[in-house]
């Protein structure tokens, strides 16, 4: 199974900005997971699209063994450095290395719009044992505010057809499939604090701006520069972090 080619190039020569900049989640969200989703030891939990480990590391505390897919050599190359707890794996959503029933839970994060949904749910619940769960979990921007209405500014105009989960498409190929069924969910609300650089990273790791050639991905960070030195020091980005949980049926 491929993936994007903006995902592919984008995440792999964004992957050390994504580890700076990108946000991590509250508390509340990961001990909400936690608990809906049964982790502790003797538990397996899977963390597919895992990115450079951003939930990956709050599986681990939960002292359940923890999995970690990813698809992108450079993003696998930082998870393993900073979540060295964890065995990581090289698979896709579509076609995932683990055998049938072989573990308790599954998580995405930040992540299940890059997939096939319908391939991706028939695998969560091939791996899965009866009675297993699955949890996905989004930082949504406050896009209204100030700092975010002036980053959008900067960045829609690459956005193009790439996946989004603000649009909520997510949700069909889960509800429709009766593969699983709804059993909880959550919203709360979250603050991400950075410095300017932190904050250059933040954006310029999505992975349609990483991907963008050199001259304009320059001209993007210039802008994303401009409007940091124009925020005033820290910057706070307000999100709301959603999180859902879904059993195998």
């Amino acid at each position: 199974m491929t993936i994007r080619e903006e995902a592919a190039r984008g995440f792999q020569l964004g992957a050390d900005a994504y580890e700076r900049g990108r946000p991590g989640y509250p508390p509340e969200a990961v001990k909400w997971l936690w608990q809906k989703l049964r982790l502790g030891p003797g538990w397996t939990v899977l963390d597919v699209a895992a990115g450079t480990g951003k939930l990956t590391r709050e599986l681990v505390p939960s002292g359940a063994t923890v999995i970690a897919v990813e698809p992108v050599e450079g993003m696998r190359a930082v998870l393993e450095r900073v979540v060295p707890d964890a065995s990581v794996l090289s698979g896709t959503a579509e076609a995932l290395p683990l055998r049938d029933g072989e573990v308790d839970a599954v998580v995405v994060a930040q992540a299940f719009h890059w997939f096939d949904g319908p391939a991706a749910v028939a695998e969560f619940h091939r791996v899965l044992r009866p009675l297993g769960r699955f949890g996905l979990i989004w930082n949504r921007r406050l896009v209204g505010e100030p700092v975010h209405r002036a980053v959008r500014e900067i960045i829609d105009p690459y956005h193009r057809d790439s996946p989004s989960h603000y649009r909520g498409e997510w949700r069909r190929p889960v509800a429709d499939g009766g593969l699983f069924v709804a059993a909880g969910e959550i919203e709360v609300p979250f603050e991400q604090v950075l410095d300017a650089g932190e904050f250059v990273d933040r954006f310029s790791s999505i992975s349609y701006i990483a991907a963008l050639p050199d001259r304009d991905r320059e001209t993007v960070v210039e802008r994303l520069q401009a409007v940091a030195a124009d925020a005033g020091q820290p910057i706070r980005l307000g999100y709301t972090t959603e999180a859902y949980v879904y059993q195998r049926a």
